[in-house]
């Protein structure tokens, strides 16, 4: 009777300990286990591209300017950012740039404004911005030399990577500029009060290129 009662406590022992080993076990796997890996947070894009812009703020202009367009966003989540515009548009889109002239213009754009994103499908992304700075007209006798700018545009990326998209946009961009009436017998300044006194001058622009998020 005493060796059936010590052999049944021997018997419990191993089963007592079991529970404990089988905790230990898992506790350990959940220790060694590497973590899962997450994508790190995108808050920065960078966008190179070409530019093309009207030039409606020169009197009498034809044609446009090509250029270069780079921007550079802060992210603040998916929906908003700040972003910082340059434009340098110097090469003309035919020839003249002017009628009746043989100046040509160049204009430089630094704008800074909000974006807001939205996702449109498994592979697009659009986006909304307001920008506001200034533009700056030279090869021509323009006044003032910057004058205050600002508009709105829209565009849309197309995500090549997770990290590259391309990107196809437009804005419409207001500046005011007093600038010589460039016509014949005009004597390449403006001829009248109305002509020398700065108004609203609207120039349409577009941009290709790609961006960069990190």
């Amino acid at each position: 009777m005493k060796r059936k009662l010590l052999l049944s406590i021997l018997a419990m022992v191993p089963a007592l300990f079991l529970p404990l080993a089988a905790a230990g076990q898992l506790m350990h796997d959940r220790e060694t286990a590497p973590a899962e890996k997450t994508a790190p947070a995108q808050k920065y894009e960078i966008f190179a591209g070409y530019g093309y812009t009207s030039v409606n703020n020169v009197n009498q202009s034809r044609h446009g300017l090509e250029g270069v367009e780079i921007s550079v966003t802060r992210d603040w989540g998916r929906y908003f950012g700040i972003t910082a515009d340059g434009g340098f548009y110097e090469h003309s889109v035919g020839t003249p740039a002017i009628e009746n002239s043989t100046l040509k213009p160049t204009i430089q754009t630094v704008l800074v404004g909000p974006v807001l994103h939205a996702n449109l499908s498994r592979h697009f992304d659009g986006y909304f911005h307001v920008l506001l700075g200034g533009e700056h007209i030279g090869g021509v006798s323009a006044y003032p030399d910057v004058s205050f700018a600002g508009g709105f545009g829209v565009g849309v990326d197309y995500k090549v990577r997770s990290r590259f998209s391309i990107r196809v946009g437009g804005d419409d961009i207001a500046s005011s500029f007093v600038a010589p009436r460039y016509a014949p017998g005009s004597g390449n300044a403006c001829t009248t009060t109305s002509n020398c006194s700065p108004h609203e001058r609207r120039s349409s622009r577009a941009g290709v290129g790609v961006v960069y998020k990190f």
